[in-house]
């Protein structure tokens, strides 16, 4: 029997200990157990086109995908998996497991199931019909619904057993039923719930080739639900293996950030044994995604009988500390992982137009690598395109009484867009050196010090400096050295402090130090904000490329804040200023932090699909995608689009060939609208709810 303490998701939340699983064999390929994280993707080409599908399958393989999942929307279209079996395994792929993806229709799969390796299941809508009917179930009628999916589910169940099929309970927060819906509501619960309804039902049977997903487009959502999946099945002793993804996440750098913060999150955290990046684009660029985010995450797995690495965060005496505030145990924290709760943190003014506080937005700070370099970061940062996304503070090292003099100089001639200057200063630098700076600058100012352990004393001083003169520190203190700084930080009151890291600690990551932070500083009794500094030293595996900044960047703030910490950001491992400032926004916006801009909800494409949704979801954004804070939808089909449409504004769906659908909200409000009409419908529909506005110049450059 594998034990896993009560409650707990993870082994550990400050180091990645893979969770362990049993290992479950999808044709020739192991998921769980001792195999690596797999690598899948899907095709999207009708799957009654048998030479397209084989095409995009043999497409797929090559760049390195592992498991290739196939919809099979009726049973004409899974009788075509016998043919795409036989003609991808004659092209060489024979090891390559196929999957059949069923929504709907029970006789869909079992003819799938004798055709392919594995089988997808959506327990929303297997047996099920979304109609957003609202009804009280009692006990009775529950239980006869349940019977109901017993008598539904259980042929497909024997029969993969007897075929040596492994399936997949997948669950879409879009596409839960109104029996889920009714008693657990649009919650991780009740995706969980839906799981473990089917789950149970395999069960019975003895039948144990199972993998299970939990997949939203809201990241938050969705490693609220993979964490709950986990604590539930443990208290079953179930031990099954996890296949990750973000669904509808979207296109680009957008796509790419929701599906690494997502998936990311929860791989640091030791879960996850199949991942997909669900990406609005061809099939073949998720791949190398998938393959950057796996191969970062596997690069930290520990054994989970190893003895923890992590370093303890112990308390100040009673002396110091009254009353004596509890140890936390060095494996957990307080932070509830079930339900999102933002960690509230003191205010600070920052200048008249920026604050840090409970209710505002985390702030994004940019940096330059030297004082010489001032003058172009300026311009760069005052550009309109930046106008809705501004860098806020800008960070500078200040190696030495030089640098002072050079910044000075600077400042007289250059204009910063900024409300603050985060000064970087070496070791050398004394509270003496810089008190002239401080007296006699007119903007706001935030010092950046880093202190060990025995200078409590040099904290204290430079605390008192920029107290008297207005201004600011951000201190970085290891974790298990805050005890130390009690007293100074208490009798600091908050009052001008920020606390931030800029390397990971010990055998950890840097999510675990800063998640060591966050527990230390509400020991010691201190509400001080948090800075999220992305540095080559906080990354997991960094390397020069951006779409390793992306990730790291998305692994480390998009993991934080979906744990509600976080008041400050900045991604210092882009040097360009602009590119910096834009990626720090769009991470803000993948974690539901701070909206800068329209948000979609895209899927990406599979043989379901009734438009093209890449040509679809650029026109639409390029239209549309200057309405801050407006949520929309554009779904190939509606198979999740009811569902995402609650969670979003408008939607725009594909109703039937050449037709789309129209929703406010769940409702859908036009039906079977000319695709040549659609877009203008769309963009009527948002101005006549009062959600359109006209573009400013810079926007529409930008589109």
């Amino acid at each position: 029997m594998l034990l896993i303490p009560f409650m707990s998701y993870c082994s550990s939340r400050f180091q990645t200990i893979r969770r362990t699983t049993v290992e479950v064999k999808v044709g020739q390929v192991g998921v769980g157990g001792a195999n690596p994280v797999r690598i899948q993707s899907m095709t999207t080409s009708d799957t009654q086109d048998i030479a397209a599908t084989v095409k995009q399958s043999i497409a797929l393989a090559e760049v390195g995908c592992e498991i290739v999942r196939i919809t099979a929307p009726n049973v004409a279209a899974a009788k075509c998996l016998k043919d795409i079996r036989t003609q991808f395994s004659a092209a060489g792929f024979g090891h390559i497991p196929l999957v059949a993806d069923i929504h709907f229709l029970p006789s869909a799969a079992m003819e799938a199931v004798e055709h392919v390796e594995k089988v997808r299941v959506n327990p929303g809508n297997y047996a099920d019909k979304k109609k957003f009917a609202v009804k009280e179930y009692t006990d009775n009628d529950y239980e006869g619904e349940l019977q109901r999916l017993y008598d539904s589910f259980s042929p497909l169940v024997k029969r993969s057993k007897e075929l040596g099929r492994a399936m997949r309970i997948g669950t879409n927060h879009g596409s839960l039923s109104d029996r889920i819906m009714n008693r657990y509501g649009d919650t991780p619960l009740g995706m969980v719930e839906s799981a473990l309804e089917f789950l149970r039902i395999a069960r019975s049977h003895s039948y144990h080739d199972i993998i299970l997903s939990m997949k939203s487009s809201n990241p938050k959502v969705m490693i609220q639900a993979y964490r709950l999946l986990v604590q539930r099945m443990a208290q079953e002793d179930m031990h099954y293996p996890l296949h990750l993804g973000v669904t509808e996440a979207g296109d680009g750098e957008d796509g790419r950030i929701k599906s690494a913060i997502g998936i990311g999150s929860l791989l640091l955290d030791g879960l996850g044994d199949t991942i997909r990046v669900s990406l609005t684009e061809d099939s073949v660029y998720e791949i190398p995604v998938a393959q950057a985010i796996a191969a970062k995450a596997m690069s930290l797995w520990q054994n989970p009988n190893a003895k923890s690495q992590t370093p303890e965060i112990t308390t100040p005496s009673a002396q110091t500390l009254e009353p004596r505030a509890q140890s936390p145990d060095p494996k957990s924290d307080s932070v509830d992982p079930y339900l999102f709760t933002r960690r509230a943190p003191s205010e600070l003014k920052l200048s008249e137009r920026c604050s840090v506080g409970p209710e505002q937005p985390p702030r994004v700070i940019v940096r330059v690598e030297f004082v010489t370099q001032l003058a172009s970061a300026a311009q760069a940062l005052a550009a309109p395109k930046l106008k809705d996304t501004p860098a806020e503070g800008l960070l500078i090292p200040i190696a030495g009484p030089g640098d002072l003099g050079a910044l000075c100089e600077a400042l007289t001639s250059t204009t910063l867009p900024v409300e603050f200057l985060a000064l970087e200063l070496a070791p050398a630098l004394s509270p003496e050196v810089i008190q002239p700076l401080l007296a006699l600058s007119q903007g706001r100012i935030m010092l950046v010090r880093k202190f060990g352990a025995p200078e409590s004393g040099n904290f204290a001083a430079f605390r008192e400096l920029v107290q008297r003169h207005g201004q600011f520190l951000a201190a970085e203190i290891a974790p298990q050295d805050l005890p130390a700084f009690a007293t100074a930080i208490q009798q600091a009151g908050n009052t001008g402090l920020v606390f931030t890291l800029t390397h990971a600690a010990g055998h950890g990551h840097a999510i675990g130090a800063y998640r060591q932070l966050t527990e230390a500083l509400k020991v010691i009794g201190s509400s001080a904000p948090i800075w999220i500094r992305n540095t080559t030293a906080t990354a997991v595996k960094a390397d020069p490329s951006f779409l390793s900044k992306l990730l790291e960047a998305s692994f480390l703030t998009g993991s934080l804040l979906c744990d509600g910490v976080g008041d400050l950001v900045s991604i210092e491992t882009e040097a360009d200023v602009t590119r910096a400032t834009k990626l720090a926004y769009n991470v803000l916006q993948g974690a539901g932090a701070r909206i800068s801009k329209t948000e979609f909800v895209a899927c990406p494409s599979c043989g379901r699909t009734l438009f093209d949704l890449q040509t679809t979801t650029q026109r639409i954004r390029a239209q549309t995608g200057h309405l801050k804070g407006v949520k929309i939808a554009i779904m190939g089909c509606i198979v999740n689009g009811p569902g995402e449409m609650a969670d979003a504004n408008f939607g725009y769906v594909g109703g039937a060939p050449g037709k789309i659908n129209l929703y406010v909200g769940k409702d859908c409000v036009q039906y079977n609208i000319p695709q040549a009409e659609a877009d203008a419908r769309l963009i009527a529909l948002i101005r006549e709810h009062g959600k359109w506005t006209d573009p400013a110049p810079h926007q529409l450059a930008d589109a």
